[in-house]
Order: structure tokens, then C-alpha cells, then sequence
């Protein structure tokens, strides 16, 4: 799929080595996109290698007829930019326990029809152009496509004027999501959101821009 001059494939279609290039090796490449994969504490609960392992079978890159593929790469120019995780909440256990998503609503937490958008990672030298906002339309139709009913978000509230770190931002700021048809459900604490699209009122072909500037991830 193309959204402007950004390409955006599922991970299997990617090379495993175009991933890393966008995760590097700060944070991103430490984590391997495993914080709410791993239960328990990520660094005593796992070790590089494994991190690393389990993320390169979660994304099946470089196999293109792969099914059970996860997560979405973005690429500018044909650089590989950027990274969405996308998936099933229930892959995710460490949210079964987060305060964020379950506070003040009733919800099964064993419901496999609601997906949730988890990470974010734009590469360094790329950042502040917009890339999050065609990755969390594409991730819309990622989900939709392989039968999701709803899908979530649990991004920050960007504060005008207030700095965000890298480390903070990766599950996306309030924006971004919607600009891509998002509705807020909850304000579990001061600085998150639960932003959730239920796909029987997502009307497609919508005319949606880039988004706001300021701000911008």
C-alpha cells in the first residue's frame, strides 16, 4: 500500500535487515519491540538473543507468503523508515496486567476480535516528518483486512510546548490516531489515552491529510 511518497508493506514482505536498519541500536534495538510480549520484567525476563528470536518469528521477514505475519514497515524512498506493531490484544500479555487499557471499562480481556497498536518506531534521521500518521492508517486496514472487529491504541497526550522522548512516544501520541479515524474510549491517567476504531462505523475513503504539524512523530 502507498499512503503519499511512504510505502507500507507487512513485515514479512521486508527484509529482516531493513527492520533493524529502522530500530538501531539505542532503545528500539534493544527492546526488539518485546516490552508487552514478555512477561514479567523485559530485561531479567528475557535476554537479548531471545528478544531478538522471538521478534524475527513474529514478523516472518523475508517470507512473503507467510499468514501469521505481524506488524507493518514503512519505507521513504525505498529507505526503510519506519515500524507499527500490530496484532491481536490477547498477543499481548503484559497489557493484561497495565492499568491503561482496562481502567473504567468492562471488557474481555480474552477477546481476539480487538487488535491494538503497541509500537511505533521511526528511524533515526526521519523522525519529525509525519511517518506515524500513514503507518497508523495502514494499520487500520492491516487489522480490518484480517478480520479484526475493533482496534486499539494507548498513545500519550502531546503536550504543546513539552518534550517527548523516543522512549515515551513509542506507543504514539493522540494525534496521530485520530487523524486515522480513532475515537477516544478512556483517560486512564494524565498523559494516556484508550483511542479504539470499531470497523462497522469506519467509513472508508474519508479525505484525510497529514495531520497537524505541531508535534508531529
Amino acid at each position: 500500500m502507498t499512503d503519499g511518497d511512504v510505502r507500507i508493506v507487512p513485515a514479512n514482505e521486508a527484509s529482516w535487515e531493513d527492520l533493524q536498519d529502522v530500530f538501531g541500536t539505542a532503545d528500539a534495538g534493544r527492546c526488539q519491540c518485546q516490552w508487552f510480549k514478555v512477561r514479567g520484567w523485559l530485561w531479567q525476563a528475557s535476554t537479548p538473543q531471545g528478544r531478538v528470536a522471538a521478534f524475527r518469528e513474529q514478523t516472518r521477514c523475508g517470507e512473503p507468503d507467510a499468514k501469521d505475519t505481524s506488524g507493518l514497515i514503512a519505507y521513504l524512498d525505498d529507505q526503510p523508515v519506519g515500524w507499527l506493531a500490530v496484532e491481536p490484544r490477547t498477543a499481548y500479555p503484559k497489557l493484561r496486567k497495565q492499568r491503561v487499557p482496562w481502567l473504567g471499562r468492562d471488557e474481555d480481556k480474552d477477546d481476539d476480535g480487538v487488535w491494538a497498536v503497541t509500537c511505533l518506531v521511526v528511524r533515526k534521521g526521519y523522525r519529525g516528518r509525519g511517518l506515524t500518521y500513514p503507518l497508523a492508517r495502514a494499520a487500520v486496514d492491516f487489522a480490518r483486512e484480517r478480520g479484526a472487529r475493533s482496534l486499539e491504541a494507548y498513545p500519550m497526550l502531546a503536550e504543546a510546548g513539552k518534550q517527548i522522548t523516543w522512549g515515551e512516544a513509542h506507543v504514539g501520541v493522540r494525534q496521530v490516531f485520530e487523524e486515522a479515524g480513532f475515537t477516544e474510549v478512556s483517560h486512564p491517567t494524565l498523559r494516556r489515552v484508550v483511542m479504539r476504531i470499531d470497523f462497522a462505523d469506519h467509513r472508508q475513503g474519508s479525505d484525510q491529510g497529514e495531520g497537524p504539524t505541531p508535534g508531529r512523530v
